[in-house]
């Protein structure tokens, strides 16, 4: 008990108040036992009215209060039953730790707060008191002694740290005894470091190692690319030589330049590769040779040999889900195979299905390839390495995110193109009007439709415009090979509209490449205040591939012709007054030529 009350004022150090050492001594005064205490404390005021009968435990808390020495210490009722709190199983796992570093040497790490003080601000005292005592002229030894409340790292009798139960996670006086041994070795180290490096005899003989160590470094080098070099033209003498050997009928087998591109990859990878390895050694070994660096050199010694170990080591340990992995792909590879084979039957005529025809059987492969991948994806995700790591994860969710934000319009492109396949709206070959664009499609893809017109233009339409408009197929009422052609005239009243619809049929005929069966056939679709609408509907089975839009001119042709052979004007008249004759065809002039014939006929 009188150990805990000795060490106090030494873990206050400069940090504590006088006041506050005072408000410590009062706390424990009213417990007076009559016993003095041990010669040698540095404020005897305070020991002349400390007496102590209390609990060891209580008067530790008051000696850690001056130990940490901040106006944090100095906490309320509430702070202190906060801490209380944080002795909880949850706590314990969520609070922070803190690390006493000293010239560049991790000592030992708190893993518990005190009375209310942080573990970062703990830290941060020890460090500065241990660095004031090494500062100090003395022996600079290292003891510890053994503390109710767990156990002081001394240094020349000097408190220099507490470890307390909870830094240890009250796993034992072993603990505690192994964590206190571990600290005391690295102040140990630390003190002959400082010594190391305030001696100017040992820098100058490590800066002279460090100087022979970057001279062999820059030597290896030298070699290093010499023999690189060298070995580097014998390779490409022989590749050169061997090479043209290889060859049939005049014609290389292999091409040279392809080889000799991949050795000098090779050879440079190799270079690279030892010329770290040299530099990743040399600059362990120089910074080793200095005290306040030696950490930093004694990590590069081992880092890479330890990566190297854990790496293979999780190769190891992953193999095994790692061959499921693989055997899923496989699978997948194989399924997608037969998959193709069944598809490109339909899609070649073999096979003939009633859901499925030649046309979307490319299209509905890829889809079904997709989803035999991703659901591979799917079933061997947790087989992966790493995959259960939050790297992993967060690559997932990042990944997602970019797909339902930033594609968000190319998914509704792809869901159009789709529609329009499976739907058979149109067909590569077919001739359609989508909008005010007219022309024969030569490629459904899933985002786009590409028409070529019949002025020889090419239009690229996006498949949701495409599927938002109303489309006309003049391909799809044939029967084989064609399209449906059309055209529209407007004539007045005083022409007989038999007459007219014989001049429609003969224009029609007399167009090559029109068909005869079915036969042409005259619609009137519209009569307005002037005139009547007449459109002519017929089918042209080319011979040759020739665009619509030649079919269209030649019919228009056809009709001018034929008009002007009647003596019947292609106009729509209007009126601003009433006309002194009317307008009406009497009926001795209802079957007037080409229509008589027709007339006659019937």
């Amino acid at each position: 008990m009188r150990r805990i009350l000795f060490a106090a004022p030494f873990f206050c150090g400069d940090a504590c108040s006088t006041g506050f050492v005072t408000s410590c001594a009062r706390r424990v005064r009213q417990a007076s036992c009559g016993r003095s205490w041990p010669q040698g404390l540095p404020d005897r005021s305070i020991v002349a009215r400390g007496r102590c009968a209390v609990k060891g435990s209580i008067l530790f808390v008051a000696m850690l209060a001056c130990a940490v020495g901040t106006p944090a210490v100095a906490a309320t009722a509430d702070s202190t039953s906060s801490a209380a709190r944080g002795s909880g199983p949850l706590e314990q796992t969520l609070r922070p730790t803190a690390d006493v570093v000293v010239f560049n040497r991790q000592i030992v790490r708190f893993r518990a707060p005190v009375l209310g003080v942080p573990v970062e601000q703990r830290a941060a005292n020890a460090s500065e008191r241990i660095r004031s005592m090494l500062i100090e002229p003395g022996e600079h030894k290292v003891t510890t002694e053994d503390m109710s409340e767990g156990m002081l790292v001394k240094i020349d009798g000097k408190v220099g740290l507490a470890i307390t139960h909870d830094d240890v996670e009250r796993l034992g006086d072993v603990a505690e005894s192994a964590v206190a041994a571990d600290a005391v070795r690295k102040l140990e180290d630390v003190i002959a470091a400082i010594k190391e490096s305030r001696n100017p005899q040992a820098f100058f003989t490590a800066a002279g190692w460090a100087a022979l160590a970057t001279a062999i470094w820059l030597a290896a080098l030298w070699l290093l690319n010499r023999v690189i070099r060298g070995t580097a033209k014998r390779l490409m003498r022989y590749t050169d030589r061997k090479g043209a050997e290889l060859t049939a009928a005049g014609t290389e087998l292999v091409r040279r330049e392809t080889v000799i591109d991949v050795i000098r990859i090779a050879i440079r990878t190799v270079f690279w590769v030892f010329a770290f390895l040299l530099t990743y050694q040399w600059f362990g070994y120089v910074l080793s040779r200095f005290p306040y660096t030696r950490p930093w050199g004694e990590g590069f010694a081992s880092f890479l040999i330890d990566t190297t170990l854990g790496m293979l080591s999780a190769v190891a340990h992953s193999a095994p889900g790692l061959i499921v992995a693989v055997a899923i792909f496989v699978i997948a590879h194989i399924a997608n195979g037969l998959l193709k084979s069944f598809f490109d039957s339909v899609q070649q005529g073999r096979a003939k299905l009633t859901w499925i025809d030649a046309d979307s059987a490319r299209p509905t492969r890829r889809l079904v390839s997709i989803s035999v991948w991703l659901f591979a994806v799917a079933m061997a995700y947790p087989y992966l390495p790493g995959s259960d790591t939050d790297a992993f994860r967060g690559l997932s969710v990042l990944l997602g995110l970019m797909v339902s934000v930033g594609a968000s319009g190319i998914i509704g492109q792809a869901a159009a193109g789709l529609i329009l396949m499976y739907t058979r709206t149109y067909r590569p070959g077919e001739f359609v009007r989508i909008a005010d664009n007219e022309g024969t499609v030569i490629h459904l893809g899933l985002f786009t439709t590409r028409v070529q017109t019949g002025m020889g233009e090419e239009l690229t339409l996006p498949n949701s415009m495409v599927l938002g408009t109303v489309t006309k197929n003049y391909s799809r009422a044939v029967h084989g090979s064609g399209f449906v052609v059309d055209a529209e005239v407007t004539i007045g009243y005083d022409a007989p509209w038999r007459q007219v619809h014989a001049m429609l049929i003969e224009a029609a005929r007399r167009t090559d490449g029109i068909a005869s069966d079915p036969a042409p056939v005259v619609f009137q679709t519209g009569l307005a205040d002037f005139y009547v609408a007449y459109r002519l509907v017929c089918q042209a089975r080319p011979t040759a591939p020739r665009p619509r839009a030649v079919f269209v001119s030649a019919l228009h042709e056809s009709i001018q012709d034929v008009f002007n052979e009647n003596g019947v004007q292609i106009m729509s008249p209007h009126y601003m007054l009433d006309p002194t004759h009317s307008k009406v065809v009497p009926p001795d002039r209802w079957y007037a030529p080409p229509a008589k014939a027709l007339g006659e006929d019937s």
